[in-house]
């Protein structure tokens, strides 16, 4: 009964993408150090919504871009350096520490929240598919297939990423997946979905 019980825990939290990351949490606190001063201490950024929130994002996603910005993949002035030195082991850790810790959630601006939501979950009327779609009704993403989770992520830095994908400056997204979404949004749209995402959860 008990083994039955554990098996069926496990495969819950597989399921949600909350499986522990294979890296050691311990030492990627440490190693954390120098991304604290834009991502936060605990991965929670708050100096600038241009940043985005580590804290509970899947570790595979965050080894993803940092793999990505070191191999020129995914371009930023900062974090390219900052992933320059880093060692595959290094990333796995880092992974560990920030997915382990817990994403403070936002408020949506209340004048955006209806057309968020309905963006969000049923898509646009130029054809952009519903968000929910890939990254859950709550927003937690697909760690499987390796959709990040969104929810709470502050809307500066979610409205910034789907521009970013829509001008073509961002092209690190599975099989230009992002791409072809943010092709179909607005400036208004994008602004709506990115408030509702940063009160979601």
């Amino acid at each position: 009964m008990k083994k039955a019980l554990l098996i069926a825990s496990f495969v819950a939290l597989a399921a949600t993408g909350v499986a522990q990351a294979a890296g050691d949490a311990a030492v990627g606190k440490t190693k954390s150090a120098a991304c604290a001063a834009c991502h936060g201490a605990d991965g929670n950024s708050g100096v600038n919504p241009l940043w985005p929130k580590l804290a509970g994002q899947h570790p595979k996603y965050i080894m993803k871009q940092l793999h990505d910005f070191k191999a020129g993949k995914r371009k930023d002035a900062t974090m390219a350096p900052m992933a320059a030195p880093l060692s595959d082991q290094d990333m796995e850790n880092l992974a560990a520490y920030f997915s382990s810790q817990t994403r403070t959630i936002g408020q949506a601006a209340k004048d955006k929240v209806a057309q968020g939501e309905k963006l969000y979950r049923a898509g646009s009327s130029n054809g952009a598919p519903a968000c929910s779609g890939c990254h859950g009704p709550a927003g937690g993403g697909n760690a499987a297939a390796n959709f990040p989770s969104l929810s709470g992520q502050s809307a500066d830095y979610v409205a910034k990423q789907l521009k970013a994908f829509r001008d073509g400056t961002r092209s690190n997204d599975m099989n230009g997946m992002m791409a072809g979404v943010a092709a179909k949004l607005s400036d208004a749209e994008i602004a709506a979905v990115a408030q509702y995402v940063q009160g979601l959860h």
